[in-house]
């Protein structure tokens, strides 16, 4: 996943944090209810990386010059990375990373089944709208983890260079044909309901995961700052598709 040029501000003071967001991993771990939210939390993670992958290299198939496809899969390769970090401290912490996955596997499948895109531009849309928002939900989340798992997740959410790759080629193509713009709007537009439905229904299958979004596990949420959470989320979506030339 990337960090993109408009991601949003997370709500994280790290010199005020209180309670699990200034302990380590060994330490916050010992409360077993925090430990399965990380374990769901980095599945998921491991899972989007590897989807990822797979979704990138399969770009790469239309991309429409020979430059374009060894961008996409040096990205891809970037992605693949991210992936192996995640498994690795999953085993690390004696946890098996395709069982750490097993569970939202068929959510994220699902979503890409349902927007696969139909060529080069609404790919590349889709890998910057989609991946943006999950890299903006997991950096909001990120804020309220001990010290060690933020590190790794933050860590994870570094830049691939797909977002400003898919900025450059998206306006020039706009540029080029006006047209291809309202078809793109209404593209991200439909991403980015499909992307929020599908982490909410992730989040509400588990409930480790729902705990640490509205209080007890992870210091500082609860229901009207998971609202807030999601009003950010999307002013920044809106500013990206400002970026793209697109309107929200």
């Amino acid at each position: 996943m990337e960090t993109p040029d408009h991601a949003i501000d997370t709500p994280a003071d790290s010199s005020g944090a209180t309670g699990i967001a200034t302990q380590d991993w060994a330490t916050a771990a010992a409360d077993p209810q925090y430990r399965a939210a990380v374990v769901d939390l980095l599945g998921a993670l491991a899972y989007g990386e590897l989807a990822a992958f797979e979704r990138l290299a399969e770009d790469a198939k239309l991309a429409p010059t020979l430059g374009d496809k060894a961008e996409l899969a040096k990205m891809a390769a970037a992605e693949f990375h991210h992936f192996e970090q995640l498994t690795e401290r999953l085993a690390a912490v004696d946890e098996e990373p395709t069982a750490a996955m097993e569970p939202f596997a068929k959510a994220l499948d699902d979503f890409h089944r349902q927007t696969a895109p139909s060529d080069w531009l609404e790919g590349l849309v889709k890998a910057y709208v989609g991946d943006s928002i999950a890299s903006d939900f997991y950096r909001e989340v990120a804020a309220r983890l001990d010290t060690d798992t933020r590190s790794l997740v933050l860590s994870v959410l570094d830049d691939t260079g797909h977002g400003n790759f898919a900025v450059e080629k998206v306006r020039a193509a706009i540029e080029a044909d006006p047209r291809v713009g309202g078809r793109l709007a209404l593209w991200a537009r439909r991403l980015m309901g499909e992307a929020l439905s599908q982490a909410q229904r992730v989040v509400a299958d588990r409930d480790a995961l729902s705990t640490m979004l509205v209080g007890g596990v992870a210091d500082g949420f609860d229901l009207a700052e998971v609202g807030r959470m999601f009003s950010r989320i999307t002013e920044a979506h809106t500013k990206r598709m400002a970026a793209l030339g697109l309107a929200a």
